[in-house]
Parts: C-alpha cells; structure tokens; sequence
C-alpha cells in the first residue's frame, strides 16, 4: 500500500465525465492502512455502508464527501478484505484545462486549481455518485505514461489534518513530487525532522 502510494506519483488520472475529458498528473497522495491506522476511515475494522468499498478488491474508487462540500477520490488498494486505499492529493492538470477552470469557477490556470484532494476532484468531475467505480471503466481510469519518478524525487512525511488520529498522526504516509507547484500548500514546518527524508 505505501509502494503503491509512491508508484502512483506520474502516473495520469483520467475522467470522462458527462463527455468531457480531463486528465492530470499525479504528483501527491496519501495512504490509509485499515485497520491499525487511525486516520482511516477503516480504523479498527469499521464496515459500514460508506467504508464497504475498502472491503472489495483493489482496484475501484473510493469517493465520499468531506466537509459537506469535497468529493475526495482514493484508490483501494487491498486485497479483498484488506482495507487500504491511497488518497489523491493532487494533480498537475495535463488535459480539458478549460473545462477544469469551468468546473472550479477559475479565470485563469494556477496551482489551486488542483492543488489538493477537494480541488482535484472537483476539476475532475469526481463526484460521490462514482464510489465503486472499477478503475478500468470507460469513466475514470489511470494511465501509466512511462513517466518515472525516481525514490530521491519524492518527498515522505507525515498527513494533512490528522489531529484526532493519535500516534496515525505521525505516520510519514503523505508523498509528492518534490518541487512540483501543483502540491497542496498545508503547514509543514511543524514536521519532525525525521519526517523530511
């Protein structure tokens, strides 16, 4: 789950929603290790309605709504029964610009415009309705572009708005493309040091 996290860095998300298609790179994410990890929404074997999709097969979307307002989209990555998934943090927008700043009510491109989980999803298309959706679908996929991102360009630290996950917390299983401006901007000068390699 944490190899996949990092292996996900380069490669492209794609939609094609509602006949538009939109794609961008992606260049942070987040991983999420049911049932030990408290962050996740899997912690100590919770299985609802809404934490089912973590119980499948790897290889579907997760999508649920945050805050009332963001449709987030994680990728499952266990085996059946296995509750892993990795959040998609971010993506630096390669394809449909125009329909993602019409999306996000932007007038122009910058680092917003994708930069975090909420951003991606929405200039995407991403909506709840796709909880499920089996990544090899017509309607939301991930190419591998034969981009590589090498283990010394990809920065390990701790996750964004952990504050009630105990010791979760502190787990380096945030990753981005170092360097890269389309990366989500959250404080990080408060990390341990540890956390920075």
């Amino acid at each position: 789950m944490l190899q996949v996290s990092k292996d996900l860095l380069g490669k492209y998300l794609v939609t094609q929603i509602d006949g538009i298609r939109t794609a961008g790179k992606i260049v942070e994410t987040e991983a999420y290790r049911g049932p030990e990890d408290q962050a996740c929404h899997a912690k100590n074997g919770i299985r609802t309605p809404r934490t089912e999709a973590f119980y499948m097969e790897g290889g579907i979307a997760y999508v649920y709504i945050c805050y009332g307002i963001h449709h987030l989209f994680n990728v499952i990555t266990g085996e059946q029964e296995m509750p892993h998934a990795v959040l998609i943090r971010a993506i630096e927008p390669s394809e449909g610009i125009e329909d993602m700043l019409i999306r996000r009510n932007y007038d122009k491109v910058k680092p917003a415009l994708t930069a975090g989980p909420g951003a991606a999803g929405k200039a995407l298309g991403i909506h709840k309705k796709y909880n499920m959706t089996d990544l090899q679908s017509d309607l939301i996929w991930i190419e591998d572009r034969g981009e590589v991102v090498a283990e010394s360009e990809i920065f390990a630290g701790m996750r964004v708005g952990m504050g009630t996950a105990g010791a979760s917390a502190l787990l380096p299983y945030r990753f981005y493309i170092k360097g890269n401006k389309w990366v989500s901007k959250p404080l990080v000068a408060t990390y341990p040091k540890i956390l920075n390699a």
